[in-house]
């Protein structure tokens, strides 16, 4: 027996030297999974999602203050036929709303809005005399993904269930399109602000009334279009559209962090008309005491 055991101790110490001991015949103490791909680090370049439904910053330079309005004969020829190819869906949703888009006398006008592209906006009007104009806007998309919509403005110059500026048929039509629009990046807020305003009627110049005399009548500025960024990240947009008449209009539009209008709200701007006020002044030899005669 220990004849044995010295034989395996010798046959075992011959192998260690020949080979090496057991831990070091370079096999991992853990094995790694090769087919695990590891985590990679994301590029520098890559996209982050934007934590506001509204571009922050200065405003491109293709961004107006004001909507340009184009007359059907200056159109291009593919807005044309587009207007043309949607012309029965646009009589069809018009007849729902009892426009008379049926009877003759329509006319139309592109309403060009760099900030939603994808659409091709348009204004129909049939003037019947002073306080009978019909008016709506449609909406038909550039690349046949989407609906044909219109939004009532007035029927014989009476406005449609509630005024367009702040109605819920003009804000679920403009949360659809602007839906339909997929941009994929956040949008210029003003010329958001403008389309809409446009839509619902209005020809909207954005700016700050500078003070001036109307009529011996000092007029302070208005406020700036401004972007109010919430604490729910949503964003409101203001601005006042001074092309109103006879006085400024104010817009407020609500918006949730996911670019949903909730709210819109058109209202005369808080201008308060004020006369100068003049202090009366005299003259320095009026005010300097004479000397006692003598």
């Amino acid at each position: 027996m220990v004849h044995l055991k010295s034989s395996f101790m010798l046959l075992l110490f011959v192998a260690t030297v020949v080979c090496g001991p057991p831990w070091a015949s370079g096999a991992p103490l853990h094995q790694v999974d090769a087919s695990v791909e590891p985590v990679k680090n994301p590029p520098e370049s890559a996209p982050r999602p934007h934590p506001f439904p509204f571009a922050i910053g200065s405003r491109d330079s293709e961004y107006a203050h004001s909507i340009q309005v184009v007359s059907a004969g200056e159109m291009s020829q593919h807005d044309r036929d587009l207007e043309a190819d949607a012309e029965s869906s646009i009589q069809e949703r018009a007849g729902f709303q009892s426009l008379g888009f049926n009877q003759e006398d329509w006319t139309y006008q592109q309403l060009v809005c760099p900030a939603l592209p994808n659409h091709l906006f348009l204004r129909f009007s049939r003037n019947e005399g002073t306080s009978n104009m019909s008016m709506f806007s449609a909406a038909i998309p550039r690349n046949g993904e989407g609906k044909v919509r219109i939004i009532p403005i007035a029927r014989k110059g009476y406005s449609l269930f509630s005024p367009a500026p702040i109605g819920p048929l003009t804000i679920a039509a403009f949360n659809h399109i602007r839906a339909e629009e997929n941009l994929g990046a956040p949008a210029d807020w003003l010329g958001t602000g403008l389309c809409y305003a446009t839509l619902a009627g209005a020809n909207p110049q954005a700016g700050q009334l500078q003070s001036g005399s109307v009529e011996n009548i000092q007029l302070p500025a208005t406020i700036p279009p401004t972007l109010t960024l919430t604490a729910d990240a949503g964003a409101i947009i203001r601005f006042a559209d001074l092309s109103a008449s006879p006085r400024p209009m104010e817009w407020s539009l609500t918006f949730d962090s996911k670019g949903k209008l909730l709210k819109a709200t058109h209202a005369p701007a808080q201008v308060v008309p004020y006369k100068p006020r003049f202090v009366p002044t005299r003259e320095i030899n009026e005010s300097t005491p004479t000397a006692a005669q003598p």
